[in-house]
């Protein structure tokens, strides 16, 4: 077996004591987060059948609106919704449709309704707090004022020529709503809050993030990824079944015991889906678009045929799935030498049905033999590369997916790379693709009679056809001397350990590129390069798990997984090492379901920053698959406890002491300018209609109209152009502009309210108060004020609107648009550790920027010592040099650099307690 934990037995009272000796030596801010209560959110999708059912949840498979919303809205006679208005705003002008009521009847003329729709799923939203009872809780949270904040983050499509680029965000206001199960209570038994779960074309990929609105209990913000699948689709008896193959039921555990980690490959922030391979002998793959909260095991209906044959060279058929990618609509693998792919069905995407009905075996006169993943879109398109053996070996078969479409294209164009380089014999190992360039990298293999293997970057522009050697790397490891890096410059001393390079990695965001194998080479150009010494060489690494914010885990051939910081040349082993054992006794002591004696790690993959392990649990020989948090912060804070201490008597006792290594104590952001204009985020607000019921919980009709609204909201948004003549340059304005005016006329068509915009029409309805544009607020106001509303539900027209006033929050943003000649400016606040001089301050607290681009930005760092708070406040501006044009219009061709930020002496030592636990102090910011 290959444990992802170390042997149950070792646990004994050694490590349980260094356990308790790390909680507490922690300080008293964490004792006073650990003393509240533990609660977090739970996330459900529900569709309009399932609301209000007990224990109800869907998968998010349906795109179309619905039509039933329409029907609730029929029954709002006096209430601002003015459907004809939509009409006009769709035609280009009003349409007007009057219907006349007798005076007698309490009611003014109203417009005919236009048909409203709506997104087909609701988020179900409840929380539960360790050892109490959920259902309690949210009703206690209900009578206390408790009412979950939701934000839905849509992310860009990589189609750019087809979707508009945006940063879209909305805010909802969750809804209570009571369960529809029995209850004999007279008020409620079960209940839960509800949004609409909105959909926008162009976006398959959401990000919800569920907060409180500072009322009832403390519970932390929390977020849930909730993707369109479409690889599944709905049967006639409303059942769900996969596209690509048959459901499994059972994880047998030979699936995973003993089976070697495998690398979780897909398209950042793009894929809404995630399969991963390696099943052995089984043409199955675990799928899941969840990023692993769940997941599905799915047999995949491929015909599994050889192809052996003079040109493929012959090995051992297996039925496993070895590679697997996973793109934005399309899904690859690859079995023994072939490849196939299959497209979901994705209307929100591609506006019509180009799911595909079975997989397509692509390259099927070819013998591949790896595929390579490109983990980032550009152009409109994804990417994905098939390195060859056999007739074609030296070839890359480059495959580029748009809209669903794939096309491969066979490359060097002219002559393959072992004739590009004037070599007999090559092979190449692994190739990454530079978007930014049009450029592959390629690691090649090259077989000399005369002379041994050696290995070489070779780089191949698409554009010019042009290949070029980069880099020969040498043969044999460079011998360090105690160093924890040198410099490659071929006049170093090497050991007797041969080089043995087995793939590449490359972050576009800061050009760092890493060779990989027995040992650990970067280089931030391509041609000089940096050999990290920590990393032992009797190990062999097996694949690299890029963040791209500045963290990269290692995973070893032997399951080992070590960790490697941006702007840090030191490479710290997490497991298996002491910090591990403490991790792992404290979670014993805690009882954690996350643990088990015997474990097999399945692979390992960034979420949000945060490194997880999928892990195969056998605990009472019973089997099961779990998701689980890497802390790297607590292992490596354990380990650098655990090892600088010292024991110092004191009277008749000996007391414990800690080296504390970081060069500051207190670390804050302050200055940040409001985000939006440089994040180009745009964010919109919806509450939920009022309802006249005492207890203040909704109805279906109530949700209904949520529905329409928000999904009226998005739609106005959608249409927008921000013509250059709008008084208010909001697409909410045209929506309620007639209706927010005080704007009522008499008989004789006198105004009594102000000014109207458009001029009086002649009234259809002779002796009757005419009112040429809807009556204002307040009497919508006044109706629900005294309980008169129709359909109990009143619409407040300042729920929905545009946020234009975000306010930074204390941290960095997480990437920001750089516009030519701007800058962008904050402060950074260091206290050091004990009151010291004013060159002594200076000289203990320093702040580095690394630019990843210093021909296309600048940064200015001024230094502000602040001697009676033992203090230094460094200003940070970040600009744009005006030197690179490259991109195209807003949004198209954009160039991805980043900036980091480092306090002298700081990588791996210092810590911020927060509710999640130690998080690792680094300011690092992402530019385009």
């Amino acid at each position: 077996m290959s444990p992802a934990g170390p042997a149950w037995p070792r646990l004994r009272v050694l490590q349980a004591l260094w356990a308790l000796l790390v909680v507490l030596l922690a300080p008293w801010r964490l004792w006073a987060i650990k003393n509240t209560q533990e609660c977090t959110w739970q996330v459900v999708l529900n569709n309009f059948e399932t609301v209000g059912k007990k224990d109800a949840s869907d998968r998010f498979v349906d795109q179309e609106p619905l039509y039933t919303v329409d029907k609730v809205f029929s029954l709002l006679v006096d209430a601002p919704i003015d459907p004809d208005e939509v009409r006009g705003l769709v035609s280009g002008k009003r349409e007007r449709s009057w219907t006349c009521t007798p005076l007698g009847s309490g009611h003014l003329p109203t417009l005919s309704l236009q048909t409203y729709l709506g997104f087909p799923y609701y988020l179900k939203i409840n929380y539960s707090c360790k050892g109490e009872s959920s259902e309690a809780l949210v009703r206690k949270g209900h009578l206390t004022g408790l009412k979950p904040v939701v934000l839905v983050t849509f992310q860009s499509p990589v189609n750019f020529h087809r979707w508009k680029i945006e940063q879209l965000q909305i805010q909802m206001e969750a809804a209570p709503f009571r369960s529809k199960e029995r209850c004999n209570a007279e008020e409620v038994c079960l209940m839960s809050w509800y949004t609409p779960m909105p959909i926008k074309n162009g976006s398959v990929v959401m990000r919800v993030d569920v907060s409180s609105n500072g009322l009832g209990p403390f519970i932390p913000n929390k977020r849930f990824r909730v993707n369109i699948n479409g690889f599944l689709e709905r049967q006639r008896d409303n059942t769900l079944q996969f596209t690509v193959g048959n459901e499994l039921f059972n994880l047998i555990p030979r699936y995973f015991v003993n089976v070697p980690s495998r690398p979780l490959w897909y398209t950042v922030d793009q894929a809404p889906v995630f399969i991963l391979g390696g099943i052995p002998e089984e043409k199955a793959i675990l799928l899941t678009d969840t990023n692993f909260k769940d997941f599905f095991l799915v047999e995949l209906s491929i015909d599994s045929c050889w192809v052996g044959s003079f040109y493929c060279p012959p090995t051992s058929f297996t039925a496993t799935i070895y590679d697997a990618i996973a793109t934005e609509s399309t899904l690859f693998i690859r079995q023994n030498q072939l490849i196939y792919y299959f497209t979901g069905t994705y209307t929100t995407l591609h506006e019509s049905n180009r799911g595909s009905e079975r997989w397509v075996r692509v390259l099927a006169n070819e013998c591949i033999k790896k595929l390579c993943p490109v983990h980032f879109h550009s152009n409109g398109s994804e990417y994905v590369m098939a390195l060859t053996t056999g007739k074609h070996e030296g070839y890359v078969h480059f495959g580029t997916i748009t809209d669903g479409r794939v096309s491969f294209e066979l490359l060097p164009r002219q002559r393959s790379v072992c004739n590009g380089i004037l070599v007999v014999n090559c092979s190449i190992t692994w190739a990454v693709f530079i978007a930014g360039d049009y450029n592959l990298l390629l690691l090649v293999e090259i077989e000399d009679p005369s002379t041994r293997k050696y290995f070489q970057v070779v780089s191949y522009d698409l554009v010019s056809d042009y290949l070029v050697v980069l880099y020969t790397i040498p043969e044999f490891i460079p011998d360090a001397r105690g160093l924890e890096f040198l410099m490659v410059l071929g006049t170093e001393s090497y050991t007797n350990f041969p080089m043995v390079p087995k793939g590449m990695s490359y972050n576009p965001y800061n050009n760092l590129l890493f060779i990989w194998g027995n040992f650990l080479l970067q280089s931030y150009n391509s041609e000089n390069f940096i050999y990290l010494a920590d990393f032992p060489k009797e190990l062999s690494i097996k694949y690299l798990v890029n963040s791209f914010y500045g963290d990269t885990a290692i995973v070893t051939e032997t399951e080992e997984i070590w960790y490697l910081l941006e702007g840090s040349y030191q490479v710290y082993k997490l497991f298996p090492s002491k910090g591990w054992e403490v991790h792992v006794s404290l979670q014993v002591m805690q009882q954690s379901s996350l643990y088990a004696p015997n474990e097999t790690m399945v692979t390992l993959f960034y979420e949000d920053h945060r490194l997880y392990q999928l892990v195969y649990l056998i605990d009472n020989q019973q089997g099961r698959l779990v998701k689980r948090l890497v802390p790297v912060e607590q292992l490596l804070m354990y380990q650098q406890i655990s090892t600088d201490y010292l024991l110092e008597r004191q009277g008749s006792h000996l007391t414990l002491s800690f080296t504390n290594f970081c060069p500051f104590t207190v670390m804050r952001l302050r200055d940040l300018p409001n985000p939006q204009i440089y994040t180009r985020q745009e964010r919109y607000r919806a509450q939920p209609p009022r309802v006249l019921e005492p207890g203040g919980f909704h109805s279906d009709n109530s949700l209904a109209v949520y529905q329409g609204l928000v999904y009226y909201l998005l739609w106005l948004h959608s249409k927008y152009d921000k013509p250059y003549a709008d008084p208010v340059h909001d697409p909410t304005w045209r929506w309620w502009k007639n209706k927010k005016q005080d704007q009522v006329r008499g008989e004789g068509g006198e105004s009594v309210g102000g000014p109207s915009p458009d001029p009086p029409s002649p009234s259809p309805c002779p002796g009757t108060v005419f009112a040429p544009h809807p009556v204002p607020q307040d009497y919508y106001f006044y109706l629900a004020s005294n309980w008169r509303s129709a359909g109990s539900v009143h619409v407040d027209m300042a729920s929905y609107e545009k946020i234009y006033d975000l306010k930074a929050e204390n941290e960095l943003p997480e990437r920001i648009f750089l516009d030519k000649g701007t800058s962008y400016r904050f402060s950074v606040f260091l206290t050091a550790g004990e009151p010291e001089p004013l060159r002594t301050v200076q000289g203990k607290v320093g702040l580095a920027v690394v630019l990843a681009d210093p021909e296309c930005i600048e940064a200015v760092v001024k230094e502000k010592v602040l001697v009676n708070r033992n203090s230094v406040l460094f200003w940070v501006t970040l600009s744009d040099k005006r030197f690179c044009f490259d991109q195209g219009i807003s949004g198209h061709h954009l160039m991805k650099t980043s900036m980091l930020l480092k306090v002298v002496g700081s990588s791996g030592h210092c810590f911020q307690n927060t509710h999640q636990g130690p998080r690792m102090q680094v300011l690092d910011l992402g530019a385009t």
